[in-house]
């Protein structure tokens, strides 16, 4: 530190370096990386935390302990001790990259954009940046040159079955499909138990999966010393292979079977959902809105498309976007990131001064402005999960425009049933689950229908596919755009998508999913049950 006040950056950083060295051959701190790489994090912590209280300043343990937070999904605290240690030591090239790591899982891919241009400004061809680098690029979608430097990577390393993978992912969004089956068969070659890369190539939903296809996922799945994760991926891609074949039985037992592994990775309580939908009932009532008149952000800018999973919302966002006044971005996590704020805040949202709402509403266009490419007036946020948020959108950003996409329970629930996500959706991995979560839903959007009337366009899915231009013609009346006949051609339009439905929205519309549970009903009495008299009225809801 006293090389670094002095201005000798070189000296400063060549001691704090050798003393990390010497720090990583401390026992303690060998021990604990053992833990860690054991994936023993009680130990490890308790390895740690004495160290770092008596020596406060080894960067070394500091980075580790960041690691850990990291394992544990605590980002923001893994970010504040990576930012420690590179106060302390500036130099330290794995803390940076961590850093860079821990922003990306953020969703603040801008930032860490800028450790990773450090990084590689000192190291420009390592492949574990550049790699980084590619995925946060795709993240804000600057695909072509996420390509390129997928590209760089390979041509150094061939043998990356995951990087194989990842460069498949974003040729999919861009619309290069054969590259992208090409990139996902080389890295079944060099890993063919890699359940991943399977699933990948059944969510296309446009791949046959030949016979030996089958039988290379079946001697995966029955191999030794597969993961989880490989055997869930495995599951679901032979699920949809068989349902393919008209298999309905074994196709709906291969769902269940990968369902059941990723609820055991992901916990639902579906009591939690009917909390936070009494919470937003209790809360936002005619009055609340009435004595909020006029606050907010008054731009009309985003178009907010919502609602469940798998049911048309893909669909509407290209059909918007292929309006010359609309920009499709994807699937933004911004206003699930401000809600989470105030309700972790000091301040409850009922509370908020019109001066803080205004800036919410602010902050979110500014948070989503990198995700703008085109100049367009409008843009898209297609998260469907922002049903849960419809308050908080109306109270910040009033002239914004939400869309309810809806699609029949049963073909809606099943299809997120079969549907492994890449992630979060942890609704959808039990029948039961996932018809609770649509009840839940329909009840909110009820909720808004009657305190605030008009403020939300419903597009029923199966109304969409039999008279197109109808709909498409009144979802345009609704955001107040003039008709375009390239919205009833959208599959024409050339874009990035970056969802599950990426191939389907690049097809005219047709009848295929209409009634996707129909051969698998037999096994559907738990998701009728759940779902209730909310089955029984739709496209109506039911008085709640």
């Amino acid at each position: 530190m006293a090389s670094r006040a002095a201005g000798r950056a070189e000296d400063a950083e060549r001691l704090e370096l050798a003393a990390i060295d010497a720090s990583i051959a401390n026992p303690v701190l060998i021990e604990a990386g053992a833990a860690l790489v054991a994936n023993d994090l009680r130990t490890a912590e308790r390895l740690l935390r004495p160290h770092l209280r008596d020596d406060p300043f080894d960067v070394a343990a500091i980075r580790m302990m960041a690691e850990l937070a990291g394992r544990l999904a605590r980002y923001r605290d893994a970010e504040a001790l990576l930012r420690r240690a590179l106060e302390l030591a500036p130099g330290f090239r794995p803390a940076r990259s961590n850093l860079a790591t821990v922003l990306h899982r953020q969703n603040r891919s801008a930032e860490a954009l800028a450790e990773l241009d450090t990084l590689l400004a000192d190291d420009p061809a390592n492949p574990t940046h550049e790699n980084l680098k590619a995925a946060a690029l795709g993240r804000i979608g600057e695909f072509d040159e996420a390509i390129e430097l997928y590209e760089s990577v390979l041509e150094k390393a061939p043998d990356q079955p995951k990087i194989w993978m990842s460069y498949g992912h974003v040729l999919k969004t861009v619309g290069r499909q054969p590259d992208s089956i090409a990139a996902y068969r080389r890295a079944i070659a060099i890993r063919p138990g890699l359940g991943e890369v399977w699933w990948s190539l059944a969510n296309l939903k446009t791949v046959k999966f030949s016979d030996d296809d089958v039988a290379a996922m079946r001697a995966a799945l029955d191999g030794a010393g597969l993961s989880d994760d490989d055997r869930l991926h495995l599951h679901f891609a032979l699920g949809k292979a068989l349902e393919d074949r008209g298999e309905a039985e074994p196709s709906f037992r291969h769902y269940a079977q990968g369902n059941a592994i990723r609820r055991r990775q992901l916990p639902y309580d579906p009591a939690d959902t009917d909390a936070q939908v009494a919470r937003a009932e209790a809360i936002f009532t005619p009055e609340f809105f009435a004595a909020r008149a006029g606050w907010g952000c008054p731009a009309p800018d985003p178009i907010f498309i919502l609602g469940m999973p798998r049911a048309g919302s893909t669909l509407i966002e290209q059909i918007l976007a292929s309006h010359s006044q609309v920009e499709g971005t994807m699937e933004l996590p911004d206003i699930p990131a401000l809600a989470a704020r105030i309700g972790s805040g000091d301040t409850p949202i009922d509370k908020l001064t019109a001066a803080e709402v205004r800036a919410l509403g602010e902050e979110y266009l500014d948070r989503t402005r990198i995700q703008r490419k085109t100049g367009r007036p409008l843009f898209i946020d297609k998260l469907p999960n922002n049903w849960m948020h419809v308050g908080l959108i109306r109270l910040i950003l009033p002239n914004a425009t939400i869309v309810d996409a809806r699609r029949h329970p049963l073909a809606s629930c099943f299809s997120n049933f079969k549907q492994h996500f890449a992630r979060g959706q942890s609704f959808t991995y039990g029948l039961e689950d996932v018809g609770r979560y649509y009840a839940a839903y329909v009840r909110l959007m009820a909720h808004f229908d009657r305190v605030q009337p008009g403020a939300v366009h419903r597009v029923i899915y199966e109304r969409l596919v039999d008279d197109t231009e109808r709909e498409i013609r009144a979802l345009l009346d609704a955001l107040g755009l003039p008709f375009e006949e390239s919205c009833l051609r959208f599959w024409e339009t050339e874009r990035a998508v970056r969802t599950a439905s990426s191939e389907q929205v690049r097809r005219p519309i047709n009848r295929e999913g209409l009634e996707p549970w129909k051969p698998f009903d037999p096994w559907l009495a738990p998701l009728r049950t759940a779902l209730g008299d909310v089955l029984d009225v739709y496209p109506n809801s039911p008085p709640f």
